[in-house]
């Protein structure tokens, strides 16, 4: 059997050898954590290092993420394509080991942690992935999804109150694959956490419906291993094992301390470090019998390819559920989808309801949920608000085994910020394209894990209704004024505003077909006319020419643009039509995604926003980000709203469309 302290200790030293180097960093949990590596990577985590993305592997997240360089050294150590110069690039710009997991950066990495607690809770995202993939897919003698998802975290992340948010719903769902070992070491950046932090951790997860197991010795390998195969017998509820450890273990004078926590232990230390371990070897230098104790290739080879095997028999009996489960895990809409979309836009348009952007979301989701079984939706407590389920979606429940019942439409309970990254981790496992919903003001709650989705890529949708003062008596602490702004400032994040039914549509068609973009739709409580256009191409373009002075009788060019996004756009229009009365020529431009109108070409964009004319912007939201546009002026809303009837506000706030004209008279000196 391999010298499991060797192969502990070679984490330790790569850990200390990398932050000393890049003269920053976290030597102290990897440090820490060493052993029970050493039994989950090297007695049950089924990985191979060939293939990072095989379908049916395990997951392993590192929720606290500042302890990168055990990811880093386990990475390397069992022969991923981490080569020891990576490692010595630790921390620099453009290596494959960032100071914090990177997915999409570097082989192996599942999710990107940085923000503590956030890892853990994608790993519950995974875990259920995972739960109704085997549902939906698994046949007798074909188990082709049966994977765990393993999760070392620390106090930290348990500190965190999306923790609490996540793991309580991991209980609720009964997620027995997921097992989180916590690694119990007492110690944060400010010190001894006993002053701070006096929560019964073990009792708290009973409280949730985990087993827990331990305290057990996080330095003992075989102990954590007993545990570990104590947890993979659970069938109906996840399992949390408290790991008893040292931070910085093996460093004389820095174990147990903050110090071991956020600094290099220095060279002296280092060295006396060594001489404890009885590592006598250079930085960076690991004996080839470690390497051997811990190389994974082979064996994950053979595990891949045994599952390859069973792959191909059920292939061979189930071609159709096959094909579609390679095509879902690959992230591929099915060959109709184009087809699905156009005809959904083109009956939003042939209908011209009135009807809410938060109704009209719902009325596309019924045609893409029908044709798109890998659509999995949800609300934070607010599903007849959000109108996020459709008659293909029942609420997902399950039986007292665990067991699903097949349902695509999740009550995440009020848990805004653990819905959005419980779906990046749905998002990052494959198979689902998620979507949830709350109110627009709540996306503050969300916007953290908002974040992390537009920085993983990942196809994330967002669906945020009432978006504005429009939700009218509910008052200021629930109307939305920055927030359309403020999500719009996260890079590669995209942003909807749809006006109407076929605006809406299309924002959906281009949520789901953007494979590395996270998409948040903007929908409005209240009833939008449905406003007249002649082509519905240019609406996936971000903004579009709605309406010319030709429309309202005017047979002069536009002397000024209005450019207005959602429930506005109906103001724009009556505003363009009273100043034809006057014989004020203007266009109206919609513009229901400004992030997506950004990407479009120079002659797109001028072609719509015409070098030379006066500009008006109007949204119901803070006047600061429209300056983008070289607008002359804004209308909108620079501070808190009221509690009155959403008509009523309007009027109050000058969203009128006499405003609007009076602001254009204004700007063209009329």
């Amino acid at each position: 059997m391999a010298d499991t302290t060797l192969m502990a200790n070679a984490i330790r030293a790569l850990a200390m050898d990398a932050v000393q180097q890049a003269k920053s960093g976290h030597p102290g949990a990897p440090m820490g954590m060493a052993e029970m590596a050493v039994a989950l990577w090297s007695r049950h985590l089924r990985h191979n290092p060939a293939n990072p993305h095989w379908m049916d592997r395990d997951r392993f997240v590192l929720s606290n993420g500042h302890g990168s360089m055990l990811i880093y050294a386990l990475l390397h150590l069992t022969g991923y394509d981490l080569p020891i110069e990576e490692l010595k690039a630790f921390r620099q710009l453009h290596s494959k080991t960032p100071g914090h997991p990177e997915v999409g950066i570097t082989p192996g990495v599942e999710t990107t942690t940085g923000p503590l607690g956030q890892g853990i809770t994608n790993a519950v995202g995974m875990a259920l992935a995972e739960k109704l993939l085997a549902q939906q897919y698994n046949r007798p003698g074909y188990e082709i999804v049966n994977h765990h998802t393993y999760v070392f975290l620390g106090d930290g992340c348990l500190m965190e109150g999306i923790s609490h948010e996540a793991c309580a719903l991991a209980g609720a769902w009964k997620l027995n694959k997921l097992i989180a070992l916590y690694d119990d070491n007492g110690i944060s950046i400010d010190g001894q956490v006993t002053p701070w932090f006096v929560d019964d951790t073990p009792k708290r997860f009973e409280a949730y419906g985990w087993n827990v197991i331990g305290p057990v010795d996080g330095h003992d390998v075989q102990a954590v291993d007993d545990a570990i195969a104590r947890a993979k017998l659970s069938t109906d509820r996840p399992t949390l094992i408290v790991c008893k450890t040292s931070i910085g273990k093996g460093s004389p004078n820095r174990a147990n301390t903050a110090k071991a926590h956020g600094e290099p232990l220095g060279e002296e230390e280092i060295r006396l470090t060594r001489e404890a371990l009885g590592w006598p070897h250079e930085p960076f230098v690991v004996p080839q019998e470690v390497y051997e104790a811990w190389d994974a290739k082979a064996r994950g080879a053979a595990q891949e390819q045994a599952w390859a095997t069973l792959f191909e028999g059920y292939r061979a009996e189930h071609p159709e559920l096959a094909a579609e489960f390679e095509r879902r895990m690959k992230g591929e809409l099915p060959a109709g989808f184009a087809q699905v979309a156009a005809d959904a836009v083109a009956a939003a348009h042939a209908k011209a309801e009135t009807v809410a952007s938060r109704k009209a979301s719902q009325l596309a989701l019924e045609a893409y949920t029908a044709a798109l079984p890998e659509l999995l939706g949800g609300s934070a407590d607010l599903t007849g608000s959000n109108l996020t389920n459709t008659s293909s979606t029942p609420a997902l429940r399950f039986d007292e085994a665990g067991q699903p019942n097949g349902g695509r439409h999740i009550n995440y309970g009020v848990r805004e910020f653990g819905m959005a990254a419980i779906m990046n981790g749905i998002a990052l496992h494959g198979g689902f394209i998620p979507y949830g919903g709350t109110f627009l003001t709540f996306s503050d709650y969300s916007r953290n894990a908002i974040r992390m989705a537009a920085l993983m890529k990942q196809r994330v949708i967002h669906v945020f209704t009432h978006d504005s003062i429009g939700l009218g008596e509910d008052g200021p602490t629930h109307q939305s004024i920055e927030h359309a702004a403020s999500l719009r400032l996260i890079p590669n994040l995209d942003v909807w505003r749809p006006a109407d039914t076929a605006e809406t549509a299309v924002a959906w068609a281009c949520a789901i077909e953007s494979r590395e973009r996270p998409t948040a739709l903007l929908l409005s409580r209240q009833n939008l006319p449905y406003a007249p256009k002649a082509g519905l191409d240019d609406i996936a373009k971000g903004a579009y020419v709605l309406a010319e002075p030709s429309e309202v009788g005017l047979k002069k060019k536009a002397q000024a643009v209005i450019i207005a996004t959602g429930s506005e756009v109906q103001l724009a229009l009556h505003a363009q039509a009273q100043l034809a009365q006057d014989g004020i020529a203007v266009r109206v431009v919609s513009m229901p995604s400004t992030t997506v109108f950004d990407r479009q070409s120079v002659e797109y964009k001028r072609s719509v926003l015409p070098e030379g004319l006066p500009r008006i912007a109007v949204e119901a939201g803070v006047t600061d980000f429209w300056w983008k546009y070289r607008v002359e002026a804004v209308v909108g809303i620079d501070r808190y709203g009221e509690s009155a009837p959403a008509g009523v506000l309007f009027k109050h706030f000058g969203f009128t469309a006499e405003n609007v004209a009076d602001t254009v008279r204004v700007v063209l000196g009329k």
